[in-house]
This record gives structure tokens, sequence and C-alpha cells, in this order.
């Protein structure tokens, strides 16, 4: 059975399991899910519904005999089923290290992102409390990343899943007002050195590209 992955085109999540994906190489089918101008999936992909019956939500991957929802849960899969040196290693070696790892990827969907998340309804209130209390709690969260950068080239020593992470979710970020600026200067040249990646460029491409024909923003840095 071909490998599958089920996204959308404004998937934060998806993006990710589509980029670890490449990352490690693989051959697979991509299904782009049924998109409303709303910003919502519908009609529900059936296999979408089949494999994740509560959520009824994107990335989903079938392998094989493999059916899995959630982008975490399926970098666990990628990383065990498509291990390294024959493919490319997207947990550090050590267990120290992988632990530290999987707590920055956890940091990036469920402290940052959340924040993000609370900016989606307020684009026509930026000024009010709760949006300058989001944006806030983002710039503390880049400070310490920036911080981490001071020693190493990637968040947790080698490129890995929360890299990928977090890049997605600052990417959302930037749209919805809460860019990085000048104050983590570390982390902006981080930044650049993942969006260079080629495995991420074929995904953020045309997800920028979908932006713009849809006449939304799209976020400066990413400007081609």
């Amino acid at each position: 059975m071909q490998t599958r992955i089920y996204s959308g085109p404004l998937s934060m999540f998806g993006a990710k399991a589509e980029i670890a994906a490449r990352e490690k190489g693989l051959a697979f089918e991509l299904v782009m899910v049924p998109f409303t101008t709303d910003d919502d999936y519908q009609p529900r992909h059936p296999e979408v519904l089949r494999v994740n019956p509560i959520k009824q939500q994107v990335p989903v991957l079938v392998d094989d005999e493999v059916a899995l929802f959630d982008s975490t849960q399926i970098f666990e899969y990628l990383e065990d089923r498509y291990p390294g040196p024959r493919y490319l290693a997207l947990w550090p070696p050590g267990i120290t290290e992988r632990a530290r790892a999987r707590q920055l990827e956890l940091q990036s969907d469920e402290v940052f992102f959340p924040n993000v998340v609370r900016l989606f309804g307020l684009q026509n209130d930026m000024q009010s409390a709760p949006a300058v209390a989001a944006c806030a709690a983002c710039a503390r969260h880049y400070k310490e990343m920036d911080a981490l950068l001071a020693t190493r080239e990637y968040l947790a020593g080698p490129y890995s899943y929360a890299d990928i992470a977090f890049y997605m979710a600052h990417v959302f970020a930037d749209r919805k007002g809460a860019g990085m600026t000048d104050a983590t200067p570390r982390l902006v040249a981080w930044r650049d050195r993942v969006g260079e990646r080629t495995a991420v460029r074929a995904v953020v491409d045309p997800m920028m590209r979908f932006l713009a024909s849809q006449g939304r923003g799209v976020p400066a840095f990413l400007q081609r």
C-alpha cells in the first residue's frame, strides 16, 4: 500500500508531518482534503473520519497497516519505521538529548501555539488586552529559544522534529501578528537556516502561494 499523508492547504500540523516525511526522503502521496474559505475542512474526508473519528482533523498518515493521526504521533512513527542511518535521523542520538528535543516539540504545540490560536479571533482588535498578552507571550518564548541557540545551531543540537514544529508554529504566529524582531537575532538566523531546507521550502512555498491566491497576507520573510 502506498504511503499517504492527508493534510490541508493551511494546516500547520499537516505541514509538520509532510516536512518530516520529505526530510526522511520518503515516497508518499499527499492528499489535500477539501477546504473552505472560512478556514474549515468541509466536507470531511472519509479517510480522515475513519482514522480520526473524534477530532476529525488532519494530519492523517496511512502507511502499510498503520493509520495514525496527530503530528507528534506521526513524528514518532516515522522515526521508528524509518530509522537512521539509512534515513535522516530527526531525533538526537542520546537519551537526554532526545528527551529535551521532545519537550521542545511539545512546547511548540502546547505552550507557544495556543497563544497564536488566541490571535486568530483578534485580528481586528490587535490592541486589545488579550491580543497584547498573546503577543507578549510569544515574544517571551522567542527569547527562550534565542537563548538556546547561543551554543548550538538548532534548538536541540542537531536538526530535529523540534525545529520543524517550532518553525511551522512561528510561520502562523507571524501571519497573525506575533512575528520575530531583532531582539532575537540568533532565532532569526535559525529561522533562515530552517526555511532554506529543501523539504521545508517544498511544503511552505505552496502554502504561501495558496495564501496569496486568496488575497491573504504572506509573511515578509516568506515572500519569494
